[in-house]
């Protein structure tokens, strides 16, 4: 409490403007807020003027939307009569009793301790950086035209707009006005829905436990890229077959279909070493290599997130502006081969018949929703760090807007390289483009780069963006659990944060064993179709539910005028109420009924690793139910009475006033 007093008496004093206190004003005498019963109440922050308050309507002492004033009602000893007392220019004023000194300190709460970010550009970077990884470079493009490519953008545009949009511009409303994490912000809107959070942290355990071994792969391909002449340019390694075939080399080559590049060989018996395992039911064992990278990883990770957003914020600078620097050089380069036109038509080129398939939309909606990220816990952590009064409607447009014109800018990096492979092996783009995921990159793209010219040194930019994109992507997502358990905890965690983040990293490191196998590549196909798909499309889908619905779309959006000044418009509040949750439960009913077919090179999951996936992807969401029923088991009263407390918000949201603190009453 020393600390807080502290800080809280500095923050009073630190005003560059002090003006003589005269009758009507609030006064500050020794550094303490001092109240005039007699005040009228007005809301000003930092000299700007705010929307008015409905607060001029109502009952003298409430403050716009049900808000009033923390106050100690004991009143203040030591003011003198007849001493110079300076009082703040403009600052917050209301019609309450006269509180200051140590009575009143108690009665101001954490917020002005919670950090923030260093500059805005450090919040608008972050979430950019989360929201483009290496999906927009490697799932976009590829969706794109399997589902007829320049058609796709109509279905694509139109669940960016109605769907993925307002679910992104929610969350960062949400985690701005309450300012907590995924776990404790929910006894600010309905407590019975508190098991989300508890889902968010396990999912995002799952995430880390795959993601990262992908960035590994991306690694140990750069690490081999410091040479002259690539290892995957020839067919004369000891881990090559008598299928390899260098068709680049040797013009007069024939590409059969047995044909196996020599990239192909590199990635798969060389990186993941898949041909010492027989699928899942015997991944073999681990490799050091990966296991080496994967650590080095995760030490990155850590030394970024360690302290917060204030080091995390500057780590973005690098890491979210330095793939747009790679993708421009990549573009112009893909723009200058031969073929490349093959690939960008073949990208672009309308198949309107497409658009009568349930699929497209489908598949439209997913990548729309998986690309900007909503339901991950992380865009409620990143924007609980701003100051209240940012505007965030304006950050959710720019950044949305920003990461869907990246996802089609990659389409033509990528696209144009397609078509260069489609001239070299007089084949069709379609032959070539077979390969998806993480093979595109890692295969098709790799093989392409190797027979540039210059080819050492776009290979090391090109890794080295994939390992930018996927960093940032974990720092956010890490963040997300982090911000929660040290709002939950802070008690616990809230001056230990060094030692959490490093058991957390710890945690994932172990978690991603079994996808170090040599096998791994199975586990990380399972993961990425079971583990977070189905589990994140339920969690949003619960969230839109529980605000929209419990909480009140009328409360949200007055929440949003008290923070921005205006209240959303119908558009958003229809979006919030019925479009976006019908676009969620579209999309978890088409996985529903069709689960995926999966295989991965050669490999052909067997029935068991179905119900294998549904068991992972539900023991994240089962932590809901566990919860709703845990809280009405504890909850006195009657059943109905269990509801209603259950369903109504148990906690008030601290927001600035000025220089004091409000509560929701």
């Amino acid at each position: 409490m020393e600390k807080s007093s502290s800080n809280e008496t500095q923050t009073l004093t630190s005003k560059k403007e002090l003006l003589d206190c005269t009758e009507g004003e609030d006064c500050k005498e020794n550094g303490l807020l001092v109240k005039n019963p007699k005040s009228a109440l007005q809301l000003v922050e930092d000299g700007n003027k705010v929307h008015p308050s409905q607060g001029e309507k109502g009952e003298a002492g409430q403050i716009s939307n049900g808000y009033s004033v923390v106050q100690n009602p004991v009143p203040c000893n030591g003011i003198g009569d007849g001493e110079d007392v300076q009082c703040m220019a403009p600052a917050a004023a209301t019609t309450t009793s006269t509180t200051c000194g140590v009575e009143a300190q108690p009665q101001l709460l954490e917020l002005e301790e919670r950090e923030t970010w260093s500059k805005k550009m450090d919040f608008l970077l972050s979430v950019i950086g989360y929201a483009v990884d290496l999906g927009n470079v490697w799932r976009f493009p590829y969706i794109c035209y399997q589902n007829g490519g320049g058609a796709f953008l109509i279905p694509y545009t139109i669940m960016a707009i109605f769907g993925g949009i307002p679910l992104f511009y929610m969350e960062l409303a949400l985690g701005q006005y309450h300012r907590n994490g995924c776990i404790s912000i929910w006894r600010k809107i309905c407590p019975i829905f508190k098991g989300i959070g508890f889902t968010i942290c396990i999912i995002a355990f799952y995430i880390a436990s795959y993601y990262n071994t992908i960035m590994a792969w991306a690694l140990y391909y750069l690490i081999s890229s410091f040479t002259s002449e690539l290892p995957w340019t020839s067919c004369k390694n000891a881990w090559n077959t008598g299928n390899c075939t260098n068709y680049f080399t040797n013009a007069s080559i024939t590409w059969t279909p047995y044909s196996i590049s020599p990239a192909e060989e590199f990635y798969t018996r060389q990186v993941l070493q898949v041909q010492r395992s027989k699928g899942l039911d015997d991944l073999g064992g681990i490799s050091w290599q990966l296991t080496l990278c994967l650590l080095l990883i995760f030490t990155i990770v850590y030394f970024s997130i360690w302290k917060g957003v204030k080091t995390s914020g500057k780590v973005v600078w690098v890491t979210a502006t330095f793939p747009y620097i790679i993708l421009f050089i990549l573009l112009i380069r893909g723009a200058t081969l031969p073929g490349a036109w093959r690939g960008v038509v073949f990208y672009l080129k309308p198949d309107w018949q497409k658009l009568l398939a349930t699929e497209v939309w489908v598949d439209a909606a997913a990548q729309i929703f998986f690309s900007l990220g909503p339901g991950f816990g992380v865009l409620l952590a990143f924007a609980s760090y701003n100051k209240f009064h940012n505007n965030c409607y304006q950050d959710a447009l720019i950044t949305s807007t920003v990461n869907c014109m990246t996802s089609f800018v990659s389409g033509f990096v990528i696209f144009t390289v397609l078509g260069y492979m489609a001239e070299m092996r007089n084949e069709e783009v379609s032959e070539v483009a077979k390969d998806t995921g993480p093979s595109l990159l890692f295969i098709t793209y790799a093989e392409a780069i190797a027979n540039m010219p210059a080819s050492t040194f776009f290979a090391i930019i090109f890794f080295l963006m994939l390992l930018t994109l996927g960093l940032d992507s974990t720092f956010a997502g890490l963040e997300g659990v982090i911000t929660a358990v040290l709002d939950e905890f802070p008690h616990v965690w809230g001056k230990r944060r060094e030692w959490f983040v490093l058991g957390l990293i710890i945690t994932c490191f172990l978690g991603s064993l079994t996808t170090l196998t040599f096998g791994g590549a199975y586990v990380v196909k399972l993961f990425e179709e079971y583990a977070t798909g189905p589990a994140v499309l339920t969690v949003v889908f619960l969230e839109s539910i529980a605000v929209a619905w419990f909480y009140g779309i009328n409360q949200f959006c007055s929440d949003m005028k008290e923070m921005l000044g205006f209240t959303p418009g119908w558009y958003w509040r229809l979006c919030w109420v019925a479009i976006s949750p019908i676009f969620l439960l579209f999309i978890i009913c088409s996985f529903m009924s069709s689960p995926p077919d999966l295989r991965l090179f050669d490999y052909n999951y067997p029935y068991w690793t179905t119900i294998v996936g549904y068991c992972i992807g539900t023991s994240s969401v089962i932590c809901i139910p566990i919860y709703m029923a845990y809280r009405l088991i504890i909850t006195p009263g009657t059943f109905k009475e269990r509801i209603l407390k259950s369903i109504t918000p148990e906690t008030a949201t601290e927001i600035p006033f000025g220089d004091i603190r409000m509560n929701a009453v």
